[in-house]
């Protein structure tokens, strides 16, 4: 039995079309393999697989030639004759999707189906002949949520000479209409919030208690231009997974359970290639005791097969691609994966899985080894005298290595710690009331003999924070009261209540202040202090030089 008896044998399936003659569906059922993954239409049997035979000379072949050209975009198809059958090869078609007179045809398990007109649209979304990225956003509004300090932000990563005239800039970059609209790429990266314009565009961050997802210890939404959702995202996963210390040559160097660059290069692909036409899912970044999942919806482009992955790149979102190029953000478009592996790899602290399927999802398991190799997730451990805390709070290199020598020296005064640590004693003192701050390290004792030491009740493993809806945290383990009665139920988001949260607790705090405890960008510390200023939460005394930011009294009433 030949190989074409045995599919016939087997009857019509969903690679599998049988027809006694061509008749008026034939032309359907070629447009319908076309835009699926192929198929094969043998003229000449019953459905039932019964061979009758069909006209097979020149005139029918011919005929069924005439038929194809009705296809458009032009379609490849070979028509062959075995015995007295016609059979017609349809390719998966490179360039759907294909049409023909009577409309859009897929195949649905062994039948044809005409799509309707949204299944047209979803189709053509699909297969990337819509590009999200540069179609106008119809909510945004130029005069009132364009963010020119994002903008301004943008033009120096790229390196744009600031005398070309910002509109023109802005088409140039396809991120404006002629009409001076905004496309959804330019609100993706120069508006204020995109919150109410790109709903499924915010990044979501999680933290888990454990490795399953059970309790949450913290969850972050982040809703601001592209760029910062990509450094806040960044930030959050680093605060929240540990680092070890290597001291090689007097040199002490940082190994974080993830290697930067991966970690950065897939939150860059997540929030670049996802499916933006997906509105009911976001981009989700989970942390778990074992392992870091990033995940964002649509899967591998219709262009790219599953064995080009990693080798070959396909764009879906080009515009933004473009954008996060020209801003330094990527390196060069198709190398992320490959640089992912090398960087992982080489680090030797964890390992990467990628899946694909309607969702795109990087995996990263940190190895055992290298929970135990002396980094810091939480508390002192005692038994072997290294130090496990919570980078839930953000700490800078410098604050992370004063706060592990304190463990390791408790006591220690700061003169000590100068003639070790490779600071200055003016930087060390600064780190030090971060940590004090936090609630991480106290002095004890005397001004001149005293020390200072770790507390040893900070214990993350047992906190779970059910959301900050009433800017609360829990105050018997963290030592720190969030509560502050400025109307937080959901008016302002997570960053703005720890910026407010700062200068309750250090009136006449500079921005220079702010910025080396709470750990956010400049511009993003900025942007949030402006909201509170425009609320009249917060005023701004004395001169542009030396003054400070003070809490308004009496404000709780009129949030």
């Amino acid at each position: 039995m030949t190989e074409l008896e045995k599919r016939i044998a087997l009857g019509e399936g969903y690679h599998l079309e049988l027809k006694e003659s061509m008749d008026k569906s034939f032309i359907e059922e070629v447009c319908a393999f076309a835009n699926s993954s192929g198929g094969t239409i043998v003229l000449g049997v019953l459905d039932k697989g019964i061979r009758v035979g069909t006209d097979t000379g020149n005139k029918m072949r011919s005929q069924i030639q005439n038929t194809l050209r009705q296809i458009e975009p032009a379609l490849e198809v070979k028509v062959s004759v075995v015995d007295n059958l016609l059979v017609v090869d349809v390719p998966a078609g490179t360039e759907k999707p294909y049409g023909c007179s009577k409309g859009f045809f897929m195949r649905v398990g062994a039948n044809s189906q005409k799509l309707s007109r949204n299944e047209i649209v979803s189709f053509f979304q699909k297969e990337g002949r819509i590009r999200f990225d540069e179609l106008e956003n119809r909510k945004a509004r130029m005069e009132t949520d364009f963010d020119e300090a994002a903008w301004k932000h943008f033009v120096g990563l790229a390196g744009i000479t600031p005398a070309v005239e910002r509109d023109v800039l802005l088409r140039n970059l396809d991120c404006m209409t002629e009409e001076g609209r905004l496309t959804n790429a330019g609100t993706l990266f120069f508006t204020k919030s995109i919150e109410f314009l790109i709903l499924q565009a915010k990044v979501v961050c999680v933290l888990y208690k454990g490795t399953e997802k059970l309790h949450i210890l913290d969850k972050k939404d982040f809703n601001d231009n592209l760029i910062e959702n990509i450094e806040s995202a960044v930030l959050f996963v680093q605060r929240h997974t540990n680092v070890a210390y290597k001291i090689e040559h007097l040199r002490r160097e940082e190994i974080p359970d993830i290697p930067e660059v991966a970690l950065r290069e897939s939150i860059i692909n997540a929030v670049c290639h996802r499916n933006y036409f997906e509105k009911g899912a976001n981009v989700l970044v989970e942390v778990f005791a074992d392992r870091v999942e990033i995940t964002n919806p649509g899967g591998l482009p219709a262009e790219l097969k599953p064995k080009e992955f990693g080798t070959r790149s396909v764009t879906r979102n080009p515009v933004i691609a473009s954008l996060l190029l020209r801003a330094d953000y990527i390196e060069q478009i198709g190398t992320g994966i490959n640089r992912i592996r090398n960087h992982v790899k080489e680090a030797g602290t964890c390992t990467v899985e990628f899946h694909y399927a309607e969702f795109f999802t990087v995996i990263y398991r940190i190895k055992a080894e290298s929970a135990e190799n002396g980094r810091l997730n939480g508390r002192l451990n005692a038994k072997n005298g290294r130090l496990n805390y919570g980078l839930n709070y953000g700490l800078k290199p410098i604050a992370r290595e004063l706060l592990q020598f304190v463990a390791e020296h408790p006591g220690c005064m700061m003169k000590e710690i100068s003639s070790i640590l490779p600071y200055s004693l003016s930087s060390l003192e600064k780190q030090m009331q971060v940590l004090v701050y936090k609630v991480l390290v106290m002095r004890e004792g005397s001004r001149k003999a005293g020390g200072y030491s770790i507390i040893d009740q900070v214990d993350n493993d047992e906190s779970i924070i059910e959301g900050d809806q009433n800017g609360s945290l829990n105050s018997e383990e963290y030592g720190l009261n969030y509560g502050l009665n400025y109307g937080l139920n959901g008016r302002l988001n997570s960053v703005t209540k720890e910026l407010l949260q700062f200068v309750t607790e250090y009136p006449g705090c500079l921005m220079r202040d702010i910025s080396e405890k709470v750990p956010y960008s400049v511009s993003t510390l900025e942007k949030r202090m402006r909201e509170l200023l425009e609320k009249g939460i917060v005023e701004r005394r004395g001169s542009k030089k030396t003054g400070g930011y003070w809490i308004v009294n009496n404000r709780s009433s009129t949030l």
